[in-house]
């Protein structure tokens, strides 16, 4: 009977200090949870351009490189002459805007933060940028594509994304700014007050340009907006 009594008492105990165990640790993992976003911007929410303009840079061009002007000048005839519904603009044949025109179309787009990454997700063509905030570098080998590589990191209250690996197919604005496969973009965010994000973005390219060049966009919320379906088939829109 005492050993009964004995092993019962020892149970009980072992339950106590498991659910003790259980409860500090519950409150440990939610102590580093709410440490882990209380440095972080909150830029979660719907964003559209505060003002559209078909060119990146609206009163100046940036500091080309000869070949590059050249080939800027006959994309601008090409856009002035061609057939508004079959022009030269490759978003035309739904090709992806490439990095950072996807953020100057006039359609809205959603940050999303999560524990590794912040993700865009953009009502045009429904696309989806993942910024891993995880502490990894650009990949070593890949393959150009259209968006790029993106990795990010928090510098105070911006959100700075590192972009490379982008094949020289997509234009930088409607104008048809034109870039390489060299080019490197450096994104910054910061939200300026609760409903303005300011995105300002740093263009490197030495194939194309002289030097580092910059653009500057507002964007302002709209908590009322949801991102709609967009459908994108050659020469076939859908949204």
């Amino acid at each position: 009977m005492r050993n009964c009594l004995i092993g019962a008492a020892l149970a009980m105990l072992l339950l106590c200090a498991c659910i003790t165990t259980f409860a500090q640790n519950a409150k440990s993992s939610k102590s580093k949870s709410l440490a882990l976003g209380s440095d972080r911007p909150d830029l979660s929410g719907v964003w559209f351009i505060e003002e559209y303009s078909r060119f990146i840079l609206p009163k100046e061009d940036p500091p080309f490189q000869p070949a590059t002007q050249e080939l800027y000048k006959q994309r601008v005839v090409a856009n002035t002459t061609a057939d508004p519904d079959h022009g030269p603009d490759p978003t035309a044949r739904c090709i992806p805007p490439g990095v950072p025109r996807v953020m100057l179309h006039p359609f809205p787009f959603e940050i999303v933060p999560a524990r590794d990454r912040v993700v865009f997700i953009f009502e045009y063509q429904s696309l989806v940028r993942q910024i891993f905030t995880d502490g990894r570098g650009h990949p070593k080998d890949f393959d150009p594509t259209y968006m790029g590589n993106s990795v990010g990191k928090f510098e105070g209250q911006t959100l700075v994304v590192d972009t490379v690996g982008m094949n020289d197919k997509t234009w930088l604005d409607a104008s048809g700014l034109p870039h390489s496969d060299a080019m490197h973009v450096v994104e910054r965010y910061r939200r300026l007050d609760h409903d303005t994000l300011e995105g300002t973005f740093s263009i490197e390219d030495p194939k194309a340009y002289t030097k580092t060049w910059e653009a500057k966009k507002i964007f302002k919320l709209h908590p009322d907006w949801q991102i709609k379906e967009y459908v994108c088939a050659e020469n076939n829109e859908i949204h």
